[in-house]
């Protein structure tokens, strides 16, 4: 039991360091641009990145985790992608401004999802306590909305065939995260009676 929580201790530490490099590689990227360019688009996912490398650090141990290798797989896929991502100096889709909007849309609804989250935040599909007040009264996984509105913005103002794949392959793997999370709440009846009254994963009415 002592060499178990060794390994967890261990498996803990390394996806707290492995967090904190892939955002110091993913600000040296953005910020870069956002000197060059002055593009906003770019600095605000920075932004919302830094969020999830801060709340690693201070999150809560967790009560009931999934550890199998498809939860992680998803995970580690959903958190490496953003790092990954390479601004271009190619026009995007739509003018800095409105992609800045519709990041800053995201942004919200992130900011708004860990301040109800707190320290319940965590990487590991888990359970760390049921939230269900704040933007979590319309969607199941405001914090993942948030991400995939600020996904599409970006997209749309670096359209590099690079960061298109890997943004797919980062949400695919942010919506199994998702339900991998459900997953282990599920027997939780403060939960059950949550899902009862919020229907709706990621989009309301869509999803």
């Amino acid at each position: 039991m002592i060499e178990t929580a060794r390994r967890r201790l261990a498996n803990d530490l390394f996806a707290r360091l492995a967090v904190g490099t892939l955002f110091a590689l993913m600000s040296i990227n953005l910020t870069s641009d956002f000197m060059q360019t002055h593009r906003v688009t770019g600095l605000l996912l920075l932004v919302s990145e830094a969020l999830v490398a801060v709340l690693t650090i201070v999150r809560r141990p967790a009560g009931v985790v999934d550890r199998s290798f498809g939860a992680a797989a998803v995970t580690m896929i959903s958190l490496i992608g953003p790092a990954l991502l390479r601004t271009s100096a190619g026009a995007g889709v739509f003018p800095d401004p409105l992609t800045a909007l519709i990041s800053c849309a995201g942004l919200m609804f992130v900011i708004a999802g860990k301040i109800a989250l707190g320290r319940s935040f965590g990487i590991a599909p888990a359970n760390r306590g049921v939230v269900i007040a704040g933007p979590y009264t319309l969607v199941r996984h405001p914090i993942y909305a948030g991400y995939l509105l600020s996904h599409v913005a970006f997209a749309c103002a670096y359209p590099t065939a690079w960061n298109l794949a890997i943004l797919a392959a980062t949400d695919v793997a942010l919506v199994l995260r998702a339900l991998c999370e459900e997953r282990v709440l599920a027997t939780d009846r403060t939960y059950q009676l949550y899902c009862n009254r919020v229907a709706w994963h990621l989009v309301p009415g869509v999803f």
